[in-house]
């Protein structure tokens, strides 16, 4: 059984000619909870948190491996490093969005972030970052079928894609993002 959330995902990749695939499952608000649902498949299941800069005036969807924790001052001189290399003002001090913010800006609620809340950003004001480690062969049980793993904006579900066709998403929905180097 689908709900909203993740129809509005599944409609937009059919509607793209992504091909992916979907399996629901009980309900997983946090990786300990959804590692007990995932399939092996061979996927790179991802975590993803949803930061804003000490202004307010700007939001980041941060997306890496689940199996690694990040540090928030690390993460801070990462991401200011390479937005100053783009020419763009720094992050400065980053904390985690507020429920609200995540459901004004992705359309999301805690539990279901994923880059398919961007389908909700029709202003493009989230800017991804994805760990750059989600391009190497070592993190695939098969390289040649790199694929993520991410819930479908609801956390009753995951949608497996191959990194190609995870990019032909991003590049349809117009968001900026970037691979970097995250630990």
């Amino acid at each position: 059984m689908t709900t909203e959330r993740q129809d509005i995902v599944l409609n937009y990749l059919k509607e793209h000619n992504i091909p992916f695939t979907c399996y629901n499952h009980p309900e997983g608000k946090t990786i300990e909870e959804a590692k007990r649902w995932w399939r092996d498949d061979g996927s790179v299941h991802c975590k993803n948190i949803f930061m804003r800069n000490h202004k307010g005036n700007q939001h980041y969807l941060i997306c890496f491996h689940c199996d690694h924790d990040l540090d928030i001052h690390d993460l801070e001189a990462r991401l200011k490093q390479a937005l100053q290399a783009q020419g763009k003002p720094s992050c400065g001090k980053l904390s985690f969005a507020s429920p609200e913010r995540m459901m004004k800006y992705l359309g999301l609620e805690p539990g279901s972030v994923s880059p398919f809340g961007l389908i909700n950003d029709k202003e493009h004001h989230v800017h991804l970052f994805l760990d750059a480690a989600l391009l190497d062969d070592s993190n695939y049980a098969d390289p040649s079928r790199k694929t993520l793993s991410f819930h479908p904006n609801d956390c009753r579900g995951t949608v497996v894609i191959a990194l190609q066709d995870f990019e032909r998403y991003l590049a349809e929905l117009g968001n900026t993002y970037e691979y970097i180097r995250l630990y």
